[in-house]
Order: C-alpha cells, then structure tokens, then sequence
C-alpha cells in the first residue's frame, strides 16, 4: 500500500508537470522554425550551410543595416586641396613688409629702412589692398608667390624695394574637428596637404576608450562616413582635407540584440567593421552549455519590402528571416564563420528539449524523497 502510494504520488506529479508549461527563459528551436512549411507562414526559414552563404551575400542588406549605412567616402580632392604648402583664401590675415633702398624712400623714412604695413585681412574677391600700389589679388597663391605678385607691383614704382609677406589662415581657410578627439576645435588649414588622419593627430588622437570609431565629413552640403579601421587599412582612403570641412569622431551606433540560451542577454555594439555569426556567439560568452542546443543558434533580420522576391531568386520570399545554425558540424562551424551579422539582428540562442525532461526528472525525484519521508512518517 506504502508503495502504491508512492507510484500515484508520481505519477500524479508527472502529470501535472506534463499539463503545465515549464519555467524557461530561452525558446525552443521547434517553436520557432515549425510553422516554415505552413500555407499561412508569415517568415522564411533558411538552414546555413556552405550552399546559403554566396546565396545571401548576393541579397539586398536587411532593413537594420539599411538604417546605419554610410554614404560613399570621397575620392581623393579637387586639384587646390591636393596641393602642398599653404594655400591664401579669402579672410585670411595678411602681414607685409617692404623693405627699401637707396636715398629716394616712399613707404620708409632715413634711419628706418622697413616699414610694416597695417595687418589686412584678404577680402572676398581675393585681393589685398597696398599703399600706393593698390589692389592686389593674392586669394588662391601660396604666400611666397603672394610676395612675389606684390613685390612686382611695388618695384614699378620703387625699384630697389623688397617685400616680405606672412599670412595666417582665417575662419573660411580652417577646418572643424568637432568631437571624439582629445583637443576638438578649429584647426587653421597651414599646409593643403593635410590629410584626415593628420587633421585628428593634431586633435590629439582619438581616445583607446572609443570602440571601432566612426568617421563622419561634412563637405558641400553633404556627408559621408566611413570608420577609422577602413581608414588606417586603405592608405587611398586618408584624403586630404578642404577649407570648410567638419569633422566628427564617434562611437559605432550599429548593434544587435542577443536573447536565450547565450552566455549574456543584452544589446551588443559592433567592436569592428564586421563580426561574423560564431563571432557574435563568442561575444556572448559561448552558448550556455546546460541549456542551450548548439543545433538551434537562430538569427532572426528583416528586410525592406524591395528586397523581396516570391521566387526566391536575389533575395529571401518573405521580408521576415530566420537563419538557423547548426554548430555540431563542421560545416555549420565554417558557414558560422563566413555568416555575417548585420545591424538590427536578433541573435537567439534557443534552449535544449534536454533541458525540459531534466528538470521534469529532478521534480520527480524531489517529490518521490517527499513521498518517501511522508510514508515513513505514516
């Protein structure tokens, strides 16, 4: 009789675990993928393996990496920004000096052999104005060819005359570093050959602390992007720089989301350019090992409506996407490798049916030792 009540105490648990839904935090892989041969299917279901991988690299980005992408970074620059040296433009400072010789003097009195002329700024038609001379147009010369121009001037009137000339770059010859440097601010355009990564090493540099940094340029009323790593690994991509352009350094904005049976449950920030499927995994901390099921690591991404196609042929059917990974083989170990994460993925690490009948198994023992104690009671 003791036993018989022990039997019916089980199985009375069994049953009752068997008509309730365990507690769990992670999905099973069934319950997800299940439905993706039904008629009424709202999303599209691909196994990745080596076949998937050129197939999907082919595909339109998903909506989330759509969102984050930057616009094209510049070619090179335009003849004047290429040009070595210091370039005069217009609100520039300009500094002249005239030096004269012999007995008949016009700018310079006996025992003062120079005369320093009132500092000028060079005006918006590009010129500089000099006593007895005129306007000179000094916009678009170097300053060595700039004193040259005015010396020529000059000595049509006082022939032994030399000049010097010194001119410091104003607002519309600068450049902006807005943000992400050590030492941000506007940085006078001394030498046309200055280029981005010289522009943010006179900033001091971009902090260790910031992560994958991105570069965004403001020039001509548009913008353009790219980050430091495509920066410092293409040598053609560290451009020149132009009067007027702003510069801002900050932290990559492109992420994805990891839920389930991974090792962390959060928002993760790109630390790179690109991160591959297993890479993202690792980020995580590995998938749990006492509740994941390494057959089910599941990548959910939507694509934009335009990047839908019914026959399957250059792009998925159905806008909604469920990448699943299978990472006990060697094949679902290399196309996790080669898979990349786009921004706005959701990574689910989905949980082992294992896991269910464990702790089906470990309630089952409780309750029998319960059963037990209370029989040896009676």
């Amino acid at each position: 009789m003791k036993s018989w009540r022990r039997i019916s105490g089980g199985v009375l648990l069994l049953s009752s675990v068997a008509a309730c839904t365990l507690p769990r935090n992670a999905p099973l892989r069934s319950e997800i993928v299940r439905n993706d041969q039904s008629q009424t299917q709202d999303f599209a279901h691909y196994e990745v393996d080596s076949k998937l991988l050129p197939v999907v690299a082919s595909w339109r980005p998903g909506s989330g990496a759509l969102a984050t992408s930057g616009t094209n970074w510049p070619k090179g620059g335009t003849a004047s920004a290429k040009a070595s040296g210091q370039i005069i433009a217009p609100g520039d400072a300009v500094e002249i000096g005239v030096w004269e010789n012999g007995d008949n003097k016009l700018m310079t009195t006996p025992g003062t052999p120079s005369a320093q002329l009132q500092a000028t700024r060079v005006s918006a038609s590009g010129n500089v104005f000099v006593p007895y001379v005129g306007a000179v147009k000094v916009a678009g010369l170097s300053p060595d060819a700039a004193r040259e121009r005015i010396q020529s001037r000059v000595a049509e009137m006082i022939p032994a005359a030399q000049v010097q000339l010194n001119a410091k770059p104003g607002t519309q010859n600068s450049v902006d570093l807005v943000g992400g440097v050590a030492s941000p601010g506007q940085i006078p355009l001394d030498d046309r050959s200055l280029t981005v990564l010289g522009l943010i090493a006179r900033g001091g540099g971009v902090p260790a602390a910031l992560t994958n940094p991105q570069l965004k340029l403001f020039r001509g009323g548009r913008s353009y992007s790219i980050s430091m790593q495509a920066l410092t690994d293409n040598p053609a991509n560290d451009i020149t720089v132009q009067p007027g352009d702003k510069l801002i350094v900050g932290k990559d904005e492109r992420s994805f989301i990891a839920l389930g049976a991974t090792g962390q449950q959060k928002v993760v920030y790109f630390p790179k350019d690109q991160i591959s499927a297993i890479e993202a995994v690792s980020l995580l901390g590995g998938v749990d090992a006492n509740r994941a099921n390494p057959k089910g690591v599941l990548i959910l991404r939507q694509y934009p409506a335009s990047a839908v196609h019914a026959d399957g042929k250059g792009g998925p059917t159905n806008g909604r996407v469920v990448f699943s990974i299978n990472l006990t083989t060697t094949d679902g170990l290399f196309s996790a490798q080669n898979f990349t994460i786009q921004p706005g993925d959701l990574v689910v690490g989905t949980e082992s049916p294992i896991v269910g009948l464990r702790t089906i198994l470990s309630l089952f023992n409780t309750s029998a030792t319960s059963v037990y104690y209370v029989d040896r009671v009676n």
